[in-house]
């Protein structure tokens, strides 16, 4: 399924990232998985949380550059070659990667993968029966 991601706009200085988990902890949402790129001067904070919508109008109250995007979260075994099968079958119909991110636990790894076309990635995956986390 389609995952609404959270992407927040990060200056490169101390405690930033502090305060954006402190804006979340105080209103109990909890961050299921992230992702930070970084440049020089400022960074991006990628993140799947419990409860995105008010993550992000509390962030925005805040002053805090915010902003969705859809991203499919893909269930792979946390085994070798788990996840290279359905990045071969996105390559085989040339659907481009953007970015991704994982973690794993068990016997089984979530990845967030985002596409130009998120909806095409899905149904692909979809029509080879991959598994798909739900928000």
């Amino acid at each position: 399924m389609m995952i609404k991601q959270l992407s927040v706009f990060l200056e490169n200085k101390t405690g930033r990232l502090t305060d954006i988990t402190g804006i979340l902890a105080e209103h109990n949402i909890n961050i299921s998985a992230f992702s930070i790129a970084d440049s020089a001067d400022f960074g991006i904070l990628r993140m799947i949380t419990s409860d995105n919508h008010t993550a992000e109008r509390m962030l925005r109250e805040q002053g805090i550059a915010v902003q969705t995007t859809d991203v499919v979260c893909l269930i792979v075994p946390h085994a070798p070659g788990g996840l290279h099968k359905p990045l071969q079958l996105l390559s085989s119909h040339n659907i481009q990667i953007d970015y991704m991110y994982a973690y794993a636990t068990g016997t089984h790894a979530i990845v967030a993968i985002r596409t130009p076309t998120p909806q095409d990635t899905l149904t692909l995956l979809k029509e080879h029966n991959y598994q798909f986390l739900e928000e």
